[in-house]
């Protein structure tokens, strides 16, 4: 027969347990109550505040159905820290520039730069085909700055091989879910720029960052079948 002093401890870590499930849940249960309401936010106009993030948008959002986005890609630009504002600005005053929708400082700030319908000029074309890092045969001259939203992590410089800051990878989780939201597009859909164009041989550019997003695994919501988002690719050609 145990005595009531020994029973006390095994009470008492029974307790324990039940208030870190009641914490746990209670956690977790807020989380899945606002799904509605961040696709809600996701897919409003003009400058939602993402939670987590810091948002500079030089562009307010409008119909998110007008973007012909089905794709996301993940640069880093060899440029240095603090540099973020500066080319999101010269991007807003010319967004057909080589560049990308957004850019994200070593801070995490995230400056949206663009009309989010305006088509910039980053990628080399898809080019890449020998099925290096992933299934080329679904990305060759297919994923394109035509159909993919592109964002830019900067301050890998003087050494191009230092890896985005923790700030960085912390909003490119937030952010990527948000655009995954917006566009209704699969983690799937989510690339490195090296996994889809032949890039700097010294480092795996976005390579980090995009297997981060991807592990997330998040699901977007529905979207219309009828609208370029909900399309699938065409067949690479031959």
């Amino acid at each position: 027969m145990v005595s009531a002093p020994s029973a006390r401890p095994m009470r008492a870590a029974r307790a324990a347990v039940g208030l870190f499930a009641a914490f746990l849940f209670a956690a977790l249960a807020p989380a899945a109550q606002a799904e509605p309401e961040f696709a809600a936010l996701a897919r409003s106009a003009g400058t939602p505040q993402i939670p987590g993030l810091r948002m500079v948008y030089l562009a307010p959002l409008g119909d998110p159905g007008e973007a012909p986005w089905q794709n996301i890609i993940l640069h880093q630009t060899e440029g240095p820290a603090g540099s973020a504002r500066a080319l999101a600005q010269a991007q807003a005053r010319q967004p057909a520039r080589r560049g990308v929708t957004l850019w994200v400082e070593t801070d995490g700030t995230v400056y949206w730069a663009t009309p989010e319908s305006a088509i910039t000029t980053h990628g080399d074309g898809a080019n890449r085909n020998d099925n290096k890092y992933l299934d080329n045969s679904k990305t060759y001259r297919l994923v394109t700055r035509m159909n993919s939203i592109g964002i830019e992590f900067v301050g890998n410089y003087p050494d191009v091989r230092a890896p985005p800051t923790p700030q960085q990878f912390a909003a490119c989780v937030a952010l990527v879910r948000f655009l995954q939201e917006r566009y209704g597009i699969p983690a799937e859909r989510i690339y490195a720029h090296n996994w889809i164009d032949y890039k700097d041989a010294r480092y795996c550019e976005g390579c980090a960052l995009a297997q981060k997003a991807r592990a997330l695994g998040y699901v977007p919501g529905p979207i219309s079948s009828s609208h370029p988002r909900g399309a699938e690719l065409p067949a690479a050609p031959r």
